[in-house]
Protein backbone atom coordinates (compact mmCIF):
# COMPACT_ATOMS: atom_id res chain seq x y z
CA UNK A 1 0.00 0.00 0.00
CA UNK A 2 1.33 3.17 -1.19
CA UNK A 3 1.64 5.54 2.14
CA UNK A 4 1.88 9.18 0.48
CA UNK A 5 2.49 10.86 4.53
CA UNK A 6 5.69 8.64 4.95
CA UNK A 7 7.97 9.98 1.47
CA UNK A 8 10.17 12.74 2.47
CA UNK A 9 9.28 15.89 1.23
CA UNK A 10 11.34 18.76 -0.44
CA UNK A 11 11.30 20.59 2.93
CA UNK A 12 12.07 17.53 5.01
CA UNK A 13 15.05 17.23 6.59
CA UNK A 14 16.74 14.25 5.52
CA UNK A 15 19.52 11.03 6.37
CA UNK A 16 20.81 9.39 3.87
CA UNK A 17 21.87 6.17 4.89
CA UNK A 18 24.45 3.67 2.25
CA UNK A 19 25.88 0.31 3.06
CA UNK A 20 28.93 0.13 1.22
CA UNK A 21 29.89 -2.02 -1.87
CA UNK A 22 30.35 -6.00 -2.01
CA UNK A 23 33.66 -6.60 -0.28
CA UNK A 24 35.90 -9.16 -0.93
CA UNK A 25 35.03 -10.75 2.64
CA UNK A 26 31.37 -10.17 1.63
CA UNK A 27 31.77 -12.72 -1.52
CA UNK A 28 33.46 -15.22 0.36
CA UNK A 29 30.91 -15.28 3.05
CA UNK A 30 32.96 -14.00 6.05
CA UNK A 31 32.44 -12.41 9.62
CA UNK A 32 33.87 -9.08 8.55
CA UNK A 33 32.69 -6.78 11.90
CA UNK A 34 35.75 -4.56 11.83
CA UNK A 35 37.86 -6.23 9.77
CA UNK A 36 39.03 -4.06 7.00
CA UNK A 37 38.73 -5.56 3.59
CA UNK A 38 38.48 -3.55 0.41
CA UNK A 39 35.69 -3.50 -1.99
CA UNK A 40 35.43 -6.28 -4.98
CA UNK A 41 35.06 -5.49 -8.56
CA UNK A 42 31.07 -5.81 -8.19
CA UNK A 43 31.71 -3.84 -5.19
CA UNK A 44 32.95 -0.78 -6.53
CA UNK A 45 30.31 -0.89 -9.18
CA UNK A 46 27.84 -0.86 -6.44
CA UNK A 47 29.60 2.55 -5.84
CA UNK A 48 29.51 4.21 -8.92
CA UNK A 49 25.71 2.96 -9.37
CA UNK A 50 24.63 3.95 -6.19
CA UNK A 51 26.23 7.65 -6.73
CA UNK A 52 24.86 8.07 -9.60
CA UNK A 53 21.73 7.25 -8.29
CA UNK A 54 22.20 9.81 -5.38
CA UNK A 55 23.27 12.82 -7.17
CA UNK A 56 19.58 12.82 -8.32
CA UNK A 57 18.33 12.99 -5.07
CA UNK A 58 19.19 16.24 -3.83
CA UNK A 59 22.18 18.41 -2.58
CA UNK A 60 23.37 17.03 0.09
CA UNK A 61 25.32 19.33 2.99
CA UNK A 62 27.58 17.07 4.11
CA UNK A 63 29.06 13.21 3.61
CA UNK A 64 30.38 10.92 6.13
CA UNK A 65 31.83 7.65 6.04
CA UNK A 66 32.87 4.81 9.10
CA UNK A 67 36.88 4.61 8.83
CA UNK A 68 37.04 1.15 7.33
CA UNK A 69 38.59 0.72 4.05
CA UNK A 70 34.99 -1.07 2.12
CA UNK A 71 33.22 2.16 3.30
CA UNK A 72 35.89 4.83 2.30
CA UNK A 73 36.13 2.93 -0.82
CA UNK A 74 32.23 3.28 -1.26
CA UNK A 75 32.11 7.14 -0.36
CA UNK A 76 34.43 8.32 -2.86
CA UNK A 77 32.64 7.91 -5.71
CA UNK A 78 29.42 9.45 -3.64
CA UNK A 79 31.65 12.02 -2.81
CA UNK A 80 32.93 13.27 -6.42
CA UNK A 81 29.03 12.47 -7.88
CA UNK A 82 27.96 15.50 -5.25
CA UNK A 83 30.69 17.76 -4.99
CA UNK A 84 31.15 16.64 -1.08
CA UNK A 85 34.64 15.89 0.99
CA UNK A 86 34.25 12.88 3.40
CA UNK A 87 34.70 12.55 6.82
CA UNK A 88 35.83 9.90 8.16
CA UNK A 89 33.85 8.50 11.75
CA UNK A 90 35.05 5.65 13.76
CA UNK A 91 31.85 6.01 15.09
CA UNK A 92 30.26 4.52 11.93
CA UNK A 93 32.55 1.31 12.09
CA UNK A 94 30.46 -1.86 12.07
CA UNK A 95 29.57 -3.87 14.96
CA UNK A 96 32.71 -5.44 16.50
CA UNK A 97 32.32 -9.03 16.50
CA UNK A 98 35.27 -10.24 18.07
CA UNK A 99 36.48 -13.57 18.23
CA UNK A 100 34.03 -14.52 15.31
CA UNK A 101 35.92 -12.24 12.51
CA UNK A 102 37.30 -14.11 9.64
CA UNK A 103 35.07 -17.09 10.19
CA UNK A 104 32.49 -18.39 7.85
CA UNK A 105 28.87 -16.13 8.47
CA UNK A 106 27.16 -19.59 9.49
CA UNK A 107 29.35 -20.20 11.98
CA UNK A 108 28.30 -17.16 13.81
CA UNK A 109 24.74 -18.44 15.45
CA UNK A 110 22.09 -16.75 17.96
CA UNK A 111 23.94 -17.34 20.84
CA UNK A 112 26.58 -15.14 19.52
CA UNK A 113 25.06 -12.75 17.53
CA UNK A 114 21.73 -12.00 19.55
CA UNK A 115 19.74 -12.24 15.86
CA UNK A 116 17.72 -15.12 14.70
CA UNK A 117 15.21 -15.00 11.66
CA UNK A 118 16.18 -11.26 10.74
CA UNK A 119 14.99 -10.13 14.43
CA UNK A 120 16.94 -9.39 17.89
CA UNK A 121 16.54 -12.26 20.21
CA UNK A 122 19.08 -11.01 22.60
CA UNK A 123 20.34 -7.59 22.26
CA UNK A 124 22.79 -8.30 25.12
CA UNK A 125 24.86 -11.19 23.21
CA UNK A 126 28.33 -10.69 22.11
CA UNK A 127 31.06 -12.64 20.33
CA UNK A 128 34.27 -12.90 22.95
CA UNK A 129 35.59 -9.69 22.53
CA UNK A 130 33.16 -8.54 20.27
CA UNK A 131 30.08 -5.78 20.67
CA UNK A 132 26.42 -6.82 21.60
CA UNK A 133 23.73 -5.05 19.53
CA UNK A 134 22.94 -2.94 22.70
CA UNK A 135 26.40 -1.51 22.53
CA UNK A 136 26.41 -1.39 18.32
CA UNK A 137 23.28 0.44 18.81
CA UNK A 138 24.65 3.12 21.62
CA UNK A 139 27.36 3.85 19.56
CA UNK A 140 25.83 4.30 16.13
CA UNK A 141 22.89 6.50 17.20
CA UNK A 142 25.56 8.25 19.32
CA UNK A 143 27.58 8.94 16.51
CA UNK A 144 24.42 9.88 14.14
CA UNK A 145 22.59 12.13 16.60
CA UNK A 146 26.14 14.13 16.79
CA UNK A 147 26.32 14.56 13.22
CA UNK A 148 22.94 15.29 12.46
CA UNK A 149 22.99 17.98 15.39
CA UNK A 150 26.11 19.66 13.67
CA UNK A 151 24.57 20.64 10.49
CA UNK A 152 20.98 22.35 9.37
CA UNK A 153 20.54 20.27 5.53
CA UNK A 154 20.87 16.83 4.91
CA UNK A 155 23.58 14.43 5.62
CA UNK A 156 24.73 10.84 3.78
CA UNK A 157 26.59 8.55 6.07
CA UNK A 158 28.53 5.49 4.36
CA UNK A 159 28.77 2.92 7.01
CA UNK A 160 27.45 -0.83 7.09
CA UNK A 161 24.31 -2.97 7.54
CA UNK A 162 24.66 -3.21 11.31
CA UNK A 163 24.72 0.31 11.37
CA UNK A 164 22.06 1.06 9.00
CA UNK A 165 19.83 -1.08 11.01
CA UNK A 166 20.17 0.15 14.41
CA UNK A 167 19.87 3.60 12.53
CA UNK A 168 16.85 3.04 11.16
CA UNK A 169 15.43 1.49 14.04
CA UNK A 170 16.33 4.79 15.90
CA UNK A 171 14.28 6.91 13.47
CA UNK A 172 11.34 4.96 14.14
CA UNK A 173 11.42 5.09 18.10
CA UNK A 174 12.29 1.22 18.12
CA UNK A 175 14.75 -0.27 21.12
CA UNK A 176 17.39 -2.87 20.51
CA UNK A 177 15.23 -5.53 22.64
CA UNK A 178 12.20 -4.53 20.09
CA UNK A 179 13.98 -4.06 16.62
CA UNK A 180 14.10 -6.23 13.41
CA UNK A 181 17.44 -7.37 11.59
CA UNK A 182 16.10 -6.83 7.97
CA UNK A 183 18.92 -7.31 4.91
CA UNK A 184 20.39 -4.55 3.23
CA UNK A 185 21.67 -4.68 0.18
CA UNK A 186 24.92 -3.72 -0.70
CA UNK A 187 25.59 -0.36 -2.48
CA UNK A 188 22.39 0.61 -1.93
CA UNK A 189 21.01 4.09 0.03
CA UNK A 190 18.04 4.68 2.15
CA UNK A 191 17.55 7.54 2.13
CA UNK A 192 14.62 9.48 5.40
CA UNK A 193 13.04 12.20 6.79
CA UNK A 194 14.54 13.28 9.90
CA UNK A 195 11.56 13.12 12.32
CA UNK A 196 10.35 16.84 13.67
CA UNK A 197 10.59 17.78 17.28
CA UNK A 198 12.84 14.39 17.63
CA UNK A 199 16.34 13.74 19.25
CA UNK A 200 17.76 13.69 16.00
CA UNK A 201 17.24 17.58 15.27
Amino acid sequence: MHMKSQEPRAQDRRIWLVRHGESTWNRKDLVQGQLDPGLSPLGREQAVRCARALAGQGQPEALYSSDLRRALESAAPIAEALGLETRADPGLRERSLGDAEGSPNASLGPERSGVRDGRVVDADAAPTGGESVRQLYDRAVSCAARILSSHRGDVVLVCHGGVVRVVLAWLDGVTPDEMAWPEVANGVAIVRRVPTGSTCT
